[in-house]
């Protein structure tokens, strides 16, 4: 399993702040924000559109309209893309989004992204590296999805999104999302999500306290994932 870094890289940084500070393309760039519980990414704007993610935090998912369960395909924050996979075949994609916390996002053209994967070298380095990831999340949840339980899923999970900052490993993005959320990203419901949280935290691996996950154990974590 890609046990990847989630915090931008300094090169990711740069790109990030160069588009912001609009040193990249400043004609067709717009900032947008938008608030907790809007749904801004319709298939209609990534087929028009590309977006940076500057703040906040958007999930990515499906949804079974039969029987109203989700799947969390992504979920987006600082340093991310979307939607990389109409940027390349220029087909809208049938996804669903919500904003969980207020979000900035900048919207270019997908034309102007194109054009500026062609032309500059710097910005296709980010770009490719970025959708390597991307492939690397869809094959590893569909391993998940098909081989493993749901308390290794969630063991998965948390692996993928720690980060390790001076001996010590703090969960990013997912800390502060519902036991719902959890269970929608690792394909369960909530009820058997919260059991397999119980059994992390006897297992001495996490601790939740004021509605925040904490890694206690990440040795153990990371011993835990499946082989």
């Amino acid at each position: 399993m890609d046990r990847q870094n989630l915090q931008p890289t300094n090169s990711q940084q740069l790109i990030l702040r160069e588009v912001q500070e609009r040193s990249l393309i400043s004609t067709h760039q717009k900032d947008l924000y938008f608030k907790k519980g809007e749904d801004p990414l319709s298939s209609v704007d990534t087929e028009n559109y590309f977006y940076f993610v500057i703040s906040g935090k958007i999930k990515i998912y499906q949804i079974d309209l039969a029987t109203a369960k989700t799947l969390t395909l992504y979920m987006l924050s600082h340093g991310d893309m979307f939607d990389v996979v109409s940027l390349l075949d220029g087909r809208p994609n049938d996804y669903v989004s919500e904003v969980l916390e207020e979000t900035h996002l900048i919207q270019l053209p997908l034309a102007d992204v194109q054009q500026l994967i062609l032309d500059d070298s710097k910005f296709r380095q980010y770009f490719y590296s970025y959708l390597a990831q991307q492939l690397k999340s869809m094959e590893d949840l569909a391993v998940s999805l098909s081989f493993y339980d749901v308390y290794q899923r969630v063991i998965q999970l948390f692996a993928r999104f720690s980060e390790v900052k001076e001996g010590k490993a703090v969960l990013r993005v997912i800390d502060n999302v519902s036991h719902e959320e959890i269970a929608a990203m690792v394909g369960s419901v909530r009820k058997v999500v919260n059991r397999t949280l119980q059994k992390l935290k006897q297992d001495g691996i996490i601790e939740v306290s004021r509605k925040k996950i904490h890694i206690q154990d990440f040795k153990r974590l990371l011993e835990k994932l499946p082989l």
